[in-house]
């Protein structure tokens, strides 16, 4: 049977701050910040931020609700961790980077034979890059991390469960992955040829208490698997009806993607998303994404609104790809970062 998912798409937690949010995956992970616009879902307005490569591709895509409103509770039943790839030989720069920003860190360990870094997010979720010498992606540059050993994407999840079987046999049967290995409480899972962002870790925790589901601050909320376009999300909500998993959702227009939400056994939110046309520059120039607050058409009357709800945010001034040095070596000034609604007070 051919299943429609083809590995990872994008991943969803709840932050904090906006402005640390943005600080920590721009400069401690360092990432493209690729867009800015808010949760669709529920009365108040948050931000909803994405992160990613640098060409914005589906696996790569970090996504974070910057959710002050209500604290999350971490627990089993969640992403405990996601992964990153770096280069091979890369992990030394990436304990002298985060040492830099103060970030705890774990120092250098094991998985399955692929060395990796735990580490922070100011609000508590939990990241580790990971060496991966056949990610050949290309990694975001910033001023602190070139490119030879920036982030390349995602190799994928690490989830926390209390019973293992009826996890696997979900992402097993209804979304055709398959055990690829065990190792002590790990078990992993892999789809197509396997490797970067086709893979998600169970973590076996029989013990620990439920996490929270809700949005919340320091939570994770979500994984999405890439597919192909709607048809292959109607295809794959077949499968979930066919098999009993009853409780996924309709077909949601999420402006640069449609995704579908279906809740594993283990607790851990799944959901399955086809980029829309256009991707992330539908609505702004791939060279400009990331700069300003957009807003989906049925929101956009409520602007005024909206934006008094958020707290201003700056993005980082080399955002922007890199251009060509001008006559002598000198390179071309680049626009300052906006503050997003530096528009407010003139309209007030």
């Amino acid at each position: 049977m051919n299943y429609p998912a083809t590995g990872l798409h994008h991943v969803t937690s709840c932050a904090g701050g906006a402005q640390e949010d943005i600080d920590f995956f721009t400069q401690v992970v360092g990432q493209r910040m690729i867009k800015q616009t808010i949760l669709f879902d529920g009365r108040y307005a948050h931000y909803h931020l994405y992160y990613a490569n640098a060409k914005a591709e589906p696996g790569s895509v970090m996504t974070t609700f910057p959710y002050k409103r209500v604290k999350g509770r971490k627990g089993s039943g969640q992403i405990s961790a996601t992964s990153y790839t770096v280069a091979k030989g890369t992990l030394p720069f990436w304990v002298d980077h985060l040492n830099h920003h103060k970030v705890k860190h774990t120092g250098i360990q094991e998985r399955f034979g692929q060395s990796f870094i735990r580490f922070s997010h100011p609000a508590g979720l939990d990241f580790e890059v990971m060496e991966d010498k056949e990610d050949k992606r290309e990694g975001w540059s910033t001023p602190e991390i070139p490119g030879e050993v920036s982030v390349k994407g995602f190799q994928g999840v690490v989830c926390s469960v209390r019973e293992t079987a009826e996890t696997k046999r979900f992402f097993i049967d209804a979304l055709g992955f398959h055990e690829s290995g065990v190792e002590g409480n790990y078990h992993r899972l892999e789809t197509g040829k396997g490797g970067a962002a086709r893979t998600i870790t169970l973590l076996h925790e029989p013990d620990r208490p439920a996490g929270s589901w809700t949005f919340g601050e320091g939570t994770p909320h979500h994984v999405a698997l890439n597919v192909p376009d709607d048809e292959a999300l109607a295809e794959q909500k077949g499968i979930y009806d066919e098999l009993g998993y009853t409780d996924c959702s309709e077909i949601k227009d999420r402006m640069y993607f449609h995704s579908i939400y279906c809740r594993c056994p283990g607790g851990i939110l799944v959901e399955c998303a086809a980029t829309a046309a256009g991707g992330f520059a539908k609505d702004e120039p791939f060279d400009n994404l990331g700069e300003k607050l957009l807003l989906p058409p049925w929101f956009e009357s409520r602007r005024d609104e909206i934006v008094a709800m958020l707290e201003p945010i700056q993005v980082p001034e080399y955002n922007e790809p890199a251009v060509a040095a001008g006559p002598g070596g000198a390179q071309p000034s680049k626009r300052k970062a906006d503050f997003v609604h530096a528009d407010q007070a003139a309209s007030r």
